[in-house]
């Protein structure tokens, strides 16, 4: 299998690294426009099957090029791109998967179904933690019950070991975090789809020891479509985000404030971007090098299963691999991302076209794979 991945950042690195480990990858292109900058952790490999290559995806041409000859494309790219992307692969002629984030973006890849079908391939957006693992055992946890009534989904990306004030690290892109954090969130109430505001209707959520108790709060985007998907199927659905406690009495007065601002505006003579200063002055805050990280996360799927009441959990909390050096959410995010690849060059996806993965991931093959790389489901 020829395998392609866009984008040498941490989660584009840990989906190759993760491709090298299986003996039937013969070929990972890193595409990137600076793929030299790649994570130490898989250049240190020296795995002769690794091709960095050199690529603007804003250069349709050159990665419809690149593209060629590729079994499976997977896009670890910021999600504005993923529409061109998988017009692209379908072009090619690859499967292709991205991390998507954006609900709107997806419904536009939706609309390549029937050129999809048509060419045998499958296009499947959302494959990352949330959404991408949050939307499959959701979805899992839906067919188990005749009739399902309430999903609830919480995750988190979060330090090992908390500093004040915000109790955070970067553990992926920023820009990607605040997008969640200022953007309505979609869920279902009374089985139809309607929004929240992003940081609202928050509740504490608690984990063994030494996690503890956190706080969860609506964001944008971790379920992406299964709200439309799920209307009039489902009564109630929402994700929430986890963060240790503080988090949000902190972050909305700065969105409230205008901090968080896509709308320029002049300082000094200078025109500027409210968001971007934030990010430029945060970043170096936020961001720990040698900092661990950790993943929780909790789903709750409730409904009647032969006339009875039936609850279904899935648990997971994920740490920084010390062996390798890859953190909790390249582990469950990267991983994720390779899995999906690595299963629909295989041909194993439930159907082609385009599909989310609570459509199209067969769950046991899925949960299979992440239990063979260490990260493990716990169902109760």
């Amino acid at each position: 299998m020829k395998m392609l991945v866009l984008g040498a950042g941490l989660q584009g690195c840990a989906c190759a690294f993760d491709l090298l480990r299986d003996p039937e990858v013969t070929r990972v292109t890193l595409a990137d426009l600076y793929p030299e900058q790649m994570a130490r952790f898989l250049s240190k490999l020296g795995d002769p099957r690794l091709t960095p290559v050199t690529l603007d995806v804003t250069n349709h041409e050159a990665v419809l090029e690149v593209m060629q000859g590729h079994d499976a494309v997977m896009s670890a790219i910021p999600y504005y791109f993923n529409g061109p992307m998988a017009r692209l692969a379908l072009e090619a002629g690859c499967h292709f998967a991205d991390l998507g984030g954006n609900t709107e973006i997806v419904m536009e890849q939706k609309k390549l179904e029937d050129a999809a079908l048509a060419k045998g391939l499958s296009i499947m957006p959302d494959c990352g933690l949330a959404p991408g693992m949050v939307n499959i055992l959701a979805a899992e946890g839906i067919r188990r019950v005749d009739t399902a009534d309430r999903v609830r989904i919480f995750v988190g990306g979060l330090p090992e070991h908390p500093e004040p004030p915000l109790n955070y690290q970067i553990v992926y892109s920023l820009e990607g975090a605040l997008d969640y954090y200022t953007t309505p969130s979609w869920i279902l109430r009374d089985g139809k789809p309607t929004t929240v505001d992003a940081l609202s209707e928050i509740e504490a959520i608690t984990f063994p020891e030494p996690v503890g108790t956190l706080e969860a709060f609506h964001t944008a985007g971790g379920i992406s479509t299964m709200p439309f998907s799920w209307q009039d199927k489902v009564r109630e659905m929402e994700y929430k985000t986890l963060r240790y406690p503080g988090h949000v009495a902190i972050m909305r007065p700065i969105r409230e404030l205008g901090l968080l601002s896509k709308e320029p505006l002049k300082v000094k003579g200078q025109t500027v971007i409210p968001r971007d200063v934030f990010i430029a002055t945060v970043s170096p805050q936020l961001t720990k090098p040698e900092g661990h990280d950790l993943v929780a996360l909790r789903i709750f799927v409730s409904g009647t299963k032969d006339g009875k009441p039936k609850t279904t959990t899935f648990d997971l909390i994920d740490y920084f691999d010390e062996a390798t050096g890859i953190s909790a959410m390249m582990r469950t995010t990267g991983y994720s991302l390779a899995i999906t690849g690595l299963i629909q060059a295989r041909k194993q996806v439930l159907r082609f076209g385009v599909t989310t993965p609570d459509e199209g991931m067969p769950y046991d093959r899925y949960a299979a794979a992440l239990k063979e790389r260490g990260v493990v489901i716990r169902e109760s």
